[in-house]
């Protein structure tokens, strides 16, 4: 088999104008993707975020990387009592978990129990690292200790699906998963006006109606947005991330108000998995993009990755915005897709 690397077209978008908890930077972002309308839509929600003092304000509120595993009991019963050990041993299970690694530590973790199966959901803070295989080496020391030291229960999976990795389901918002952030941006009724090309309170009723109720109708879990994945995949393939975890990232939900002819919008993001070490990260263009977005600095274990966390977040927000507004107005996204997507005559015949 022969190893090469599949290229998708790739542009910097922005610069982007970002403050908040994690960064106050104003940075161009890189997207990898094949929906080139996509490079100047989220173009357009950047430079909103420049003509306003503050930008993009982006919160990170939580962050952790989980592995879930599960054992089987006997019945209900020893696995309840297998539970109450478990949680009383914490302590004594960091310690096993700082063995595996120096940038790994045990945040936490939660139990349920079906049947006679209980599952364990383990939480850890990985550094700089996304931390999938991290959180799966700890998990697997953990999950020896506990049948080691724990009477009645057996071996049933080093992965439960319960932590949920690549798979869209509640918990991970609920309980947390990779990188949670909000985003916030409150534009000026001039320049919803003059850039938008439309108002506060037509984003507003639109955002309600296709993302809140058209979503519910739809059968949604714990998401109400427009496009999340758009910006996720082309800011995750540009900065060598596990694609695949989009599917947990685009869960988020979108807010927009009218705020007296100013329109505030934000962005919820509660599962972004994303880091600046690791798999992925030693290609060359990898590593050139995320020195270029200031993720590669010498800073305490943790913090480059979310600084990228923030960017992307941001970045969600920027294509998020400019769609949203497209659609408030009739034909503007088909002509949009039209102009750049449609191949021109000279493009067809090759010349």
């Amino acid at each position: 088999m022969n190893d090469a690397i599949a290229g998708v077209p790739m542009k910097w978008v922005g610069p982007v104008r970002i403050s908040g908890n994690v960064a106050q930077v104003e940075t161009e972002v890189p997207l990898a993707t094949y929906e080139s309308p996509l490079w100047p839509s989220v173009g357009r929600g950047a430079k909103i975020s420049r003509l306003v003092e503050a930008g993009i304000v982006a919160t990170l509120v939580d962050e952790r990387m989980t592995r879930s595993v599960f054992v089987r009991a006997r019945d209900a019963q020893t696995a309840y009592l297998a539970s109450l050990e478990v949680d009383a041993r914490f302590d004594e299970l960091r310690d096993i978990v700082r063995t595996c690694g120096r940038f790994v530590e045990l945040i936490g973790f939660h139990h349920e129990i079906t049947a006679n199966l209980l599952f364990l959901r383990f939480s850890f803070t990985t550094g700089d690292a996304s931390g999938h295989n991290m959180a799966t080496l700890a998990a697997d020391a953990l999950l020896k200790h506990i049948l080691d030291t724990i009477p009645g229960i057996s071996y049933g999976s080093i992965s439960g699906n319960y932590c949920t990795d690549k798979k869209a389901t509640a918990i991970n918002g609920i309980l947390g998963r990779g990188k949670n952030v909000v985003t916030e941006l409150v534009v000026p009724r001039e320049i919803v006006h003059d850039r938008l090309h439309t108002t506060a309170a037509a984003i507003a009723q639109l955002n309600v109606h296709k993302n809140m109720i058209g979503t519910l109708l739809a059968g949604g879990v714990r998401s109400a947005n427009a496009h999340y994945a758009n910006m996720l995949l082309g800011f995750y393939l540009a900065t060598g991330q596990d694609a695949a975890n989009i599917v947990e990232g685009s869960q988020g939900v979108t807010v927009a108000e009218d705020r007296d002819g100013d329109l505030y919008f934000s962005c919820t993001l509660p599962n972004l998995i994303v880091g600046t070490v690791g798999n992925g990260k030693g290609l060359g263009f990898v590593a050139e993009n995320l020195e270029r977005l200031g993720c590669r600095a010498a800073r305490d274990p943790g913090e480059n990755a979310r600084r990228l966390a923030v960017i992307a977040a941001a970045t969600v927000l920027c294509g998020e915005l400019s769609l949203l507004a497209a659609q408030t107005n009739p034909g503007e996204l088909m002509r949009a897709h039209v102009r750049l997507e449609r191949p021109t005559e000279t493009t067809k015949i090759g010349a």
